[in-house]
């Protein structure tokens, strides 16, 4: 029988996490685990954070962006600092899912569930933005990057929660994020680019890929792995990158003038 928790601080959450370790599913906006639970084996437990205090809101802070895990979709959206700083964020979230899920999907959610049909993801990761994860063992940061290990796998430990992401200022950078579904504009994705062009560019690709996957440009898609799905075989997805991939560093590039 699953156990259900609702703690009431970080603390208490991590020590739930600690005790049932592997057996225990965090639930934040519950859009993406609801729906594993209702198909899959249901866990030993299921974790709800939504009423941890200090893990939600959207600040500017040394010319940063920092978004709490908590904060819900459709608040980074309609940020106005999000609009003015950060405007690719917002053009992007307004192709995720719908509004409905948007309200109360949340950031660390869409960051943790290691979907690679997720678009945040690989935005995130081109744009440089970095999670802070809490743990029994203390507080860490890491790139969003690295926190993909493969399809629906991440590198958090056992018991860790990602608590806040900070995403550095554009700058002059040229950014875009671009997409393909198969059905609606708002489907999950059957190829995704994000694209940031500056001193450094930073290119990611993902729903193709198990993960958000860096590339250097067009000739590294050779030698990439291509996943094949329900949203298309493996040579269509290569030959979508190759069109969306183009097209995204078109529109960053335009974006830098």
């Amino acid at each position: 029988m699953m156990e259900y928790f609702e703690p009431k601080s970080i603390s208490e959450a991590l020590s739930v996490l600690e005790k049932h370790g592997a057996e225990a599913k965090v639930i934040a906006g519950g859009t993406d685990v609801m729906v594993d639970i209702k198909f899959k084996e249901e866990p030993g437990g299921l974790v709800n954070i939504k009423k941890l205090p200090g893990l939600t809101g959207i600040k500017e802070n040394g010319g940063s962006l920092r978004i709490g895990a908590m904060t819900t979709l459709r608040s980074l959206e309609t940020s106005d600092a999000v609009r003015q700083g950060w405007p690719v964020i917002a053009r992007t979230l307004r192709m995720l899912s719908n509004v409905r899920v948007r309200n109360v999907a949340t950031v660390g959610g869409a960051l943790a569930h290691a979907d690679p049909h997720m678009d945040l993801p690989p935005l995130f990761c081109a744009l440089g933005a970095r999670v802070t994860i809490e743990g029994r063992e203390g507080r860490r940061t890491a790139p969003v990057e690295e926190l993909y290990a493969g399809y629906l796998e991440t590198t958090l430990k056992p018991g860790e929660l990602i608590t806040e992401v900070e995403v550095p200022a554009l700058g002059k950078r040229g950014t875009a994020y671009l997409k393909c579904t198969t059905r609606s504009a708002d489907d999950w994705p059957a190829v995704g680019v994000a694209v940031a062009l500056g001193d450094e560019d930073r290119i990611f690709v993902s729903a193709a890929t198990d993960r958000p996957t860096r590339i250097s440009g067009e000739k590294a898609l050779a030698g990439l792995k291509i996943e094949s799905d329900l949203h298309g075989s493996a040579d269509y997805k290569k030959q979508l990158l190759r069109v969306y991939l183009k097209r995204a560093i078109d529109e960053a590039r335009n974006a830098r003038r």
